[in-house]
């Protein structure tokens, strides 16, 4: 079969025209179900359906970007219309082995029964119109004719509306398969009427091995590690994936190394990300910001920089989760190694605060009018807080130091917080001899893991005393139960108090088992049993209302002063919104004494 469209050369020309080239994502463009990569669960819902003749009247496909929608869509018709000169064929099949009478055509979306419609150009009523017209109409020479209608979703609600008596009752001899990236879009009326395919992310690894295929077949020479950085670029999409492999080789003219791919891409060096993450995670700013400074000289983008540091974070993450991800062979050899390494180093914690910082930062650094700089300030924050003891570990190391705070030192001698890795000189206990102590891990220094049983001075240790109902509350936010804290401030009535008894009064919102777990809380708290008794008195009011009334009593004071009251008829509109004490408050003992005046005072609202 002949192209008509071809241009003809005369038998006396010297040499023929030139051939145009064409991309990658062109010229290897799959044309049956057995090139389709990525997509097995559709390939076998279709096998089946064309095997057992259960094929619908309508599909609609649905992915993201390049991962094969129109292709699979022409597949569909080529199948739907596969024929042989012969005759042997006689009805659709997913076995194609070779090219049928109409095949070619099909794939070169020029066959008169195939009609494709690219609805962000074709929005309105009128063009669904003309579908509606011309499917009552026999195919001219295929089996079935097929609409193909690519980005469905951008038809106007009138052309939807007009599309559904022809998409539910088509003639036999009809077919239509939508293609779209926003499924969300489309209406559900039409969706009923459809089998719906959603078309997955294709596998980094899964692209490599095609990528590597199609560098074999163009004679190209590729590094491992490039294949690796361009599947992980192209996020999925194949058409992605080839375009930058088309792009790679034009970049190299020759052999194709990772080095050139990152040089293309704009990004770093791994192996340098990977140092760069090693001197923040031990604390080292230094080594960092000369690390990063020299990635910046060299043309790296800030911006892209924390991309690939955070990159790397998540990876890290997911290794110490599944440590199978690990063999992930769109890696490298380094990265997986050391993946490893800092997984058995790193708490789940630690990791999951750079990643928070660096994904703040990075939108800080997109937006900064000086990125370098934004990016050495986020660092510094990941190197000085990321490796932070979290809260309840900072408390056992408080409560085990008596109340002091655990410092260590660096090789410059300044003091800085006990970190999950150190770099340099070894760290040097500072705080109390019973303090926790550090185990190295790795050339890193960590706090070593608490035991939860009690040791004989704590098991000897007397009942805990409680003097108030104050002091009841703050022993709740001591230990963390916010809670209970909460549901004293804001439900209870102080009635009686009592060491060991408590009497109080519950407001309508108190919880129901709010009593039987505040004895029990108590108990474990204090070491001792307490009795807790519900009262019908009304009792005092709850400390929330008694916050609330002392504030509103310190505004008005503040708003009779008469310097305040100078300041509000000067700029109309003022108001006082709070009132804050920096002096502390007098002793219950004294509040009935007389009060000095103190000048400091009458500043603080």
């Amino acid at each position: 079969m002949t192209d008509a469209g071809a241009p003809s050369v005369p038998p006396d020309s010297a040499a023929a025209p030139a051939k145009p080239y064409r991309v990658l994502a062109r010229k290897y463009r799959p044309s049956s179900f057995a090139d389709l990569i990525g997509q097995e669960a559709v390939v076998r819902t279709v096998s089946n359906a064309f095997e057992t003749g259960r094929i619908p009247q309508a599909w609609i496909l649905t992915g993201v970007r390049g991962v094969g929608k129109t292709t699979t869509a022409r597949i569909l018709a080529r199948a739907l219309n596969y024929e042989l000169p012969d005759g042997s064929v006689k009805g659709p099949t997913i076995h194609m082995p070779v090219l049928g009478t109409h095949c070619q055509a099909i794939m070169e979306s020029r066959h008169m029964d195939i009609l494709e419609m690219d609805a962000a150009s074709h929005t309105g009523v009128d063009d669904v119109r003309q579908i509606n017209d011309s499917v009552r109409y026999a195919p001219a020479s295929a089996r079935y004719k097929v609409y193909i209608i690519d980005e469905v979703h951008m038809l106007s609600t009138a052309a939807f509306n007009a599309f559904l008596k022809t998409l539910e009752e088509p003639p036999e001899h009809a077919k239509f398969v939508f293609a779209t990236t926003e499924i969300r879009k489309v209406p559900v009326t039409v969706l009923s009427r459809c089998q719906r395919f959603d078309l997955r992310r294709v596998e980094a690894d899964v692209l490599m091995k095609h990528l590597q295929g199609i560098a074999t077949k163009e004679g190209v020479t590729i590094e491992s590690e490039a294949l690796g950085i361009i599947a992980r670029a192209a996020e999925g999409s194949v058409r992605d994936s080839l375009s930058l492999l088309d792009q790679a080789i034009a970049h190299s003219a020759g052999e194709v190394r990772a080095d050139d791919v990152r040089q293309m891409l704009g990004l770093a060096d791994r192996t340098r990300v990977i140092d760069l993450f090693h001197h923040l995670a031990s604390g080292d700013i230094a080594a960092a910001f000369k690390e990063f400074r020299e990635q910046y000289d060299v043309g790296a983008d800030p911006v892209v920089v924390l991309s690939d540091l955070a990159e790397f974070v998540n990876f890290v993450t997911r290794v110490k989760a599944v440590p199978v991800t690990a063999d992930n062979v769109a890696f490298s050899e380094t990265e997986r190694l050391r993946a490893r390494d800092f997984a058995t180093k790193l708490s789940m914690r630690v990791l999951s605060r750079m990643w928070q910082m660096l994904l703040k930062g990075i939108a800080e650094t997109q937006g900064a009018t000086r990125p370098a700089a934004a990016a050495e300030m986020v660092l510094v924050r990941i190197a000085y807080a990321a490796d932070l003891p979290t809260p309840d570990e900072a408390i056992r190391m408080i409560d085990q130091n008596g109340g002091g705070s655990p410092v260590v030192t660096n090789g410059g001698g300044a003091p800085r917080p006990a970190t999950s890795m150190s770099a340099g000189a070894p760290p040097v206990q500072a705080s109390r001899p019973q303090g926790p102590t550090l185990a190295a891990v790795g050339g890193g220094m960590r706090p070593q893991a608490m035991s939860s049983q009690p040791s004989p001075s704590q098991q000897d240790q007397p009942a805990l005393r409680i003097a108030s109902f104050q002091e009841l509350v703050a022993l709740a936010g001591k230990n963390r139960d916010l809670i209970t804290k909460s549901a004293l401030e804001m439900d209870v009535r102080l009635v009686r108090f009592e060491e060991g008894r408590l009497e109080i009064a519950l407001e309508r919102t108190a919880q129901r088992s709010l009593v039987s777990d505040l004895g029990r809380k108590l108990e474990d708290w204090t070491g001792r049993r307490w009795t807790v008794i519900v009262s019908n008195e009304q009792g005092q009011a709850t400390l929330r209302e008694q916050n609330l009334r002392a504030k509103s009593e310190r505004e008005a004071a503040a708003e009779a002063d008469p310097r305040v009251q100078e300041i509000l008829a000067r700029f109309p509109g003022t108001k006082v919104i709070e009132v804050r004490r920096l002096a502390p408050e007098p002793p219950e003992s004294d509040a009935s004494a007389v009060e000095p005046p103190d000048e400091s005072d009458d500043d603080d609202f």
